[in-house]
């Protein structure tokens, strides 16, 4: 009787939205006792099986907390308005991420996630309009490597591992891979994205081979129920010119985002050598997405982008068209790419539901020298399935599980002369699970498992295991170990951009290595009211690669790639500390990392990998109007290729913004304040200025720049 009893009792709907706005607020909490409680959906809607008498206390990101007292069953659908509480916006444990799959909130997830949050992404936007490098690269234990003095091509290296060992993500979708990587961070523009999540160390259990340093996941912006139009207007002393637009716009069963960007950057000698500094860029962005809601249960999008980009550094003179016998070095790179992506998902009662996903990417590029001319290109197709089953209200277990294939072509189109590549198809099926068990609020157990089937490789089985615990009401500490695997691929970012006709194809004795990740964490978090609180953050971490690529350069110039029989491992540690005093803002973290490759005798530490790094950020702010910041960090010394080191160097930022009305922002920022550049300390090349040999970049070689935004709010 108590069972029919149970599934006659009648479902009640609680529907919360903005206030100021009326958009709807996804995964807000719902509680109605100590352990008891639900998640709204994507849609806000909230369904609540009670009878009686009962007083809810809602809770969600960015909202001031609600209460109210309700009779059940209700008769309608209940609307609940939360208050926008625009101090909340920037604490660290009020953060939902997508990475993960499963929509946790930041503090509950047993991965360590870090997330770069809108407010972050705006200011970014009238700091460095036109990429995202800058921004991730104040991140402790992530590094940025300019690689390249002429083009300017550069990569992220995360805990001192290489560019190759780094997985980028748009929206969990992989586009910046291989070939089709050149590029990737300097052309993707803060202003069309949402956040940035950065998971530290082995992911390749939740997205497959590539994550063996880590990933960064860039998260799209979604349409609102208020308008918004952006329009940012950008001039730099180094003669860069930046104009992006940015408009979207939700109604009740439809909405869209689009982004448009043009950069026109100037071709510069910084140092006076005779070759340019700074490339001559012209580039076009192009990102138009559509967002369908049939229902309450149910998101549908589809996006096209568009990258157009022509890069141009060399001689001076040859740039300028003034070339003769003596100055005829250039370098150049014209680049289309075309992606498409789709993604639907479907709740399914109240705690299940399912995503498909699917992207598919186009990108050329032709490489243009003073001697040779290559024209390639890397097509690359993702499709992914997942069930999810979310735990209830902070008790419980959820899980996910679910399938992805993944497939890659590379083809040569054109080259002047032949060159040593081949064209190459790669493709992956993976079949993933993870489970995830909240014993109570304050410890979660995550256990995960991959296989996947490589065409060329094998099979990769990838186990994962983390675990997060609640230490009282202010200590916190995090565990967490797993597997992943990097496949071969000759077209991986290096420390040094290298000619494409000297690479080598992979040899068939070749295979993938393999890699296991440990990291270890306590966190200490204190809160005094709203405006007030300190964090603190200690970090461990360890990766061993086990049979590590190795690029050889032969006597003849040309490139090989062999396994090393001993592995490449990565330790150490990351001091972060974050207070909010009122209008101030203090960040302040230290890293610690010791790469060593063990497959050596002797000069074992990684090239070109700072053992120890420190920064710090201020901000204050007055009245919403005024805005001031400070940015400093250090770089210790680093090996260089034949042992030597490098110095060690002080790295300064300023910035100031205000207000002139609630439509028009106004910022003036300044970076590398000291002018610190390596051509300071060493010449940028060594032979003729006809057939220069590069250096490897260890510091800036741009010099201080001054930019002067102005943001438009429609």
């Amino acid at each position: 009787m108590c069972c029919f009893g149970s599934r006659a009792q009648q479902s009640s709907l609680i529907k919360i939205i903005a206030e100021e706005s009326g958009e709807n607020i996804p995964f807000a909490a719902v509680q109605w006792a100590s352990n008891s409680g639900v998640f709204a959906d994507t849609a806000g809607m909230a369904k609540l099986n009670l009878q009686g008498t009962h007083r809810l206390i809602v809770s969600s990101v960015g909202y001031l907390i609600d209460t109210v007292q309700l009779q059940f069953p209700l008769s309608g659908v209940f609307v609940l308005k939360m208050k926008k509480a625009i101090e909340l916006q920037t604490v660290y444990d009020a953060v939902i991420v997508h990475s993960l799959r499963s929509n946790q909130r930041i503090e509950y997830a047993p991965i360590k996630v870090e997330v770069l949050d809108q407010e972050e992404l705006n200011e970014e936007s009238t700091i460095k309009p036109s990429g995202i490098g800058s921004l991730i690269g104040d991140i402790s234990g992530i590094q940025i490597q300019q690689t390249s003095a002429v083009s300017g091509d550069a990569n992220v290296r995360i805990q001192g591992l290489e560019g190759r060992y780094t997985q980028i993500l748009r929206d969990g979708l992989p586009l910046y891979d291989g070939f089709s990587g050149g590029f990737g961070i300097l052309s993707i523009p803060p202003l069309d994205l949402k956040q940035i999540e950065l998971v530290k160390g082995s992911a390749s259990t939740l997205y497959g081979g590539g994550a063996i340093g880590g990933l960064v996941n860039l998260i799209s912006k979604e349409p609102k129920m208020k308008r918004e139009a952006v329009v940012t207007l950008n001039q730099t002393t180094l003669n860069e010119s930046n104009v992006n637009a940015y408009l979207s716009q939700r109604k009740k069963k439809a909405g869209y985002t689009l982004y448009s960007g043009f950069t026109r950057q100037q071709e510069k000698d910084v140092d006076g050598d005779g070759l340019s500094d700074v490339s001559r860029v012209r580039s076009f962005v192009f990102h138009p997405k559509i967002f369908l809601y049939p229902d309450s249960k149910t998101s549908i999008s589809a996006g096209y982008t568009l990258t157009t980009e022509d890069r141009s550094g060399g001689d001076m003179q040859v740039l300028r068209q003034q070339q003769d016998n003596v100055h005829q070095y250039i370098e150049a790179n014209s680049i289309i790419r075309h992606s498409a992506a789709f993604s639907v998902e479907r709740k399914i009662k109240e705690r299940y539901r399912f995503t498909f996903r699917s992207s598919y990417s186009n990108f050329t590029r032709g490489s243009y020298g003073s001697e040779t001319h290559f024209y390639g290109r890397q097509q690359d197709q993702y499709h992914e399935l997942y069930f999810a089953r979310e735990a209830r209200f902070k008790k419980g277990g959820s899980w996910v599980a679910g399938l992805n294939f993944t497939a890659k072509q590379f083809d040569i189109l054109k080259e002047s002369a032949p060159v040593l590549l081949t064209n190459t198809k790669q493709h992956t099926m993976g079949v993933f699970a993870l489970y995830n068990y909240n014993f109570n609020e304050r410890n979660t157990l995550e256990a995960g498992l991959r296989n996947d089937l490589h065409g060329n490789y094998g099979n990769f089985l990838l186990p994962h295991l983390a675990w997060v615990r609640a230490l009282g009401k202010s200590f916190g500490c995090r565990l967490g170990l797993g597997a992943s695997y990097k496949t071969p691929d000759a077209l991986a970012p290096q420390l040094t951009t290298t000619p494409l006709e000297k690479i080598r194809p992979i040899d068939a004795t070749v295979h993938a290595e393999r890699a296991m990740g440990y990291n270890a964490e306590i966190n200490y978090k204190k809160k005094w009211d709203e405006e007030n609180d300190l964090f603190i953050n200690q970090s461990f971490f360890l990766t061993q690669i086990e049979h590590p690529l190795v690029a050889t350069y032969m006597t003849n110039g040309e490139i090989d790639f062999r396994n090393a029989a001993k592995p490449l491992l990565s330790k150490g540690f990351d001091t972060y500390v974050r207070l909010h005093m009122d209008e101030l803002e203090l960040y302040t973290g230290f890293t610690y990392t010791s790469t060593l490759r063990t497959y050596l005798n002797s000069n074992q530490f990684m090239p070109y990998t700072p053992k120890y790094r420190a920064a710090f950020t201020a901000v204050k702010e007055w009245d919403e109007k005024f805005r001031i910041g400070l940015e400093g960090s250090y770089n210790g010394f680093q090996y260089r290729e034949n042992n030597t080191k490098t110095p060690d160097y002080f790295f300064m930022a300023a910035m100031a913004s205000v207000a002139l009305n609630k439509h028009f922002l106004l910022v003036l920022n300044g970076e590398n304040l000291l002018d610190y550049r390596q051509s300071k300390v060493e010449k940028l090349y060594t032979g003729s200025i006809t057939h220069p040999q590069f250096n490897t970049l260890w510091a800036p070689i741009d010099g201080r720049v001054i930019n002067l935004c102005l943001k438009w709010k429609l």
